[in-house]
């Protein structure tokens, strides 16, 4: 007697089955983000946290530690916190992370942004021994600040949902914006509390007000309302007025001249008054692109349901109706269609499955296409970076004069900046 079970039969795959399975992806790819709304958040905290400690120890170092002690003892206290809040986002979001992982760069950031932070004791021990120069500081600052920004761009990489990535990218670009801005409030605070500028200073200065605005001409692009109105009501503050004068000064006044010390007070003062207000323009950003998660997450949740309890009572129905021929028209050529035979689904029921396959086609193309413009502003991110990594290794050169040099290039060729940039790597690719 043959007791060997007999195996199930398989069931043929369906347009509906993976019409339901199409929603779900949908709908699980907003609930990651609604997920990683937290982690966003305080990486922005962080980085706050972090610029603030990187312009209080340019002060305590460049005063040859006899100055803003007290003032830095405070600052450590509240990065140790924001570095704990960047832990327990992470940690709710870890076992998402990494047991459906979608970006193997994302997770490379994280650890590089992870190890850097492991570094932080070490180093504040350094300065607080008088063993490291503004400049090393400085750089372990910028380098940590970048792969938390990071984390943030290549997450924004990962959207598939447009006003979701237009939000990111804006967050992005003003995050980084902050970020020139928090470089160029240590640049100028060491050379007003040394009370001189060398040439290097002040080119490094130049570069970073230039830096700033294309970061903030991307974020104007992609910016919700709310935060556009900061932005505009933040250029028009008599501040910026008060700051060009004194970005002027320390890029004309010379190596030789003398300043007045108590310029570094006012200089950290107003630049740090005007990061809390880039700040409050990416908590606006910040707080619009929760808000659209959830929005749409629900919006998904909603459509997913509509479609499944529809697909059910279509499955319900008598297949009475004699089987049809389905034309598809592919959105492509005029003259180009898809056909299948309707075999064994009846009529009604396979126009109803037909017009939803159409209606979610038509849907993924037309995001697709509103997603082009963020993901190409990504896109040129991550090229300028490469060719500005390619300059500096091929010419032994610093970050600042690579971007000038490709600054020139890009002038040079009557070209912008990305294609510079794009033609650069295509040229090393040939001649390696």
């Amino acid at each position: 007697m043959n007791s060997k079970p007999h195996p199930r039969p398989i069931k043929a795959a369906t347009a509906a089955d993976f019409l339901i399975a199409s929603r779900q992806c949908e709908v699980r790819n907003l609930e990651y983000f609604l997920l990683m709304g937290r982690l966003v958040q305080s990486v922005g905290n962080l980085v706050h946290g972090l610029q603030w400690e990187r312009g209080v120890t340019n002060l305590y170092v460049g005063s040859g530690c006899e100055r803003f002690e007290a003032e830095r003892a405070q600052i450590i206290k509240q990065t140790d916190q924001l570095v704990a809040d960047f832990g327990g986002a992470l940690a709710d979001v870890q076992e998402e992370l990494t047991t459906h992982p979608v970006s193997s760069s994302l997770l490379g950031h994280i650890a590089s942004a992870l190890h850097c932070l492991d570094q932080l004791p070490e180093l504040r021990a350094r300065v607080s021994g008088q063993k490291l120069t503004v400049t090393e500081a400085t750089d372990w600052f910028c380098d940590t600040i970048h792969q938390l920004i990071t984390v943030v761009f290549e997450a924004a990489d990962t959207v598939v949902e447009p006003s979701i990535a237009g939000l990111l990218v804006a967050m992005v670009h003003v995050m980084n914006g902050k970020e020139y801005c928090g470089q160029e409030r240590a640049a100028g605070s060491a050379g007003f509390s040394s009370r001189r500028f060398d040439s290097a200073l002040s080119r490094r200065m130049v570069h970073l007000v230039e830096a700033q605005e294309r970061c903030f001409e991307v974020f104007v692009s992609f910016a919700n309302e709310e935060s556009l109105e900061l932005w505009y009501n933040l250029r028009a503050h008599p501040r910026e007025l008060e700051i060009e004068r004194m970005r002027q000064m320390g890029v004309s006044v010379g190596p030789y001249k003398q300043l007045d010390e108590a310029l570094a007070d006012r200089w950290f003062t107003l630049m740090t008054e005007r990061m809390d207000e880039l700040k409050k323009i990416e908590d606006s950003v910040e707080s619009a692109f929760h808000h659209r998660c959830a929005e749409r997450y629900a919006e998904a949740r909603h459509s997913r349901a509509h479609q499944e309890t529809l697909l059910a009572s279509l499955e319900q129905r008598p297949a009475g109706d004699a089987p049809m021929l389905v034309v598809c028209d592919s959105g492509m050529e005029a003259h180009s269609v898809d056909t299948w035979g309707g075999e064994g689904v009846g009529q009604q029921s396979g126009r109803s499955i037909f017009d939803l396959v159409q209606e979610q086609t038509r849907r993924l193309k037309q995001m697709s296409e509103e997603l082009q413009s963020a993901k190409e502003a990504l896109e040129d991110r991550r090229t300028q970076e490469k060719a500005v990594l390619l300059l500096m290794q091929h010419r032994g050169i610093s970050n600042d004069e690579a971007h000038r040099l490709l600054r020139k290039l890009a002038m040079d060729q009557g070209k912008r900046l990305p294609d510079a940039a794009r033609a650069l790597i295509a040229m090393a690719g040939v001649l390696s």
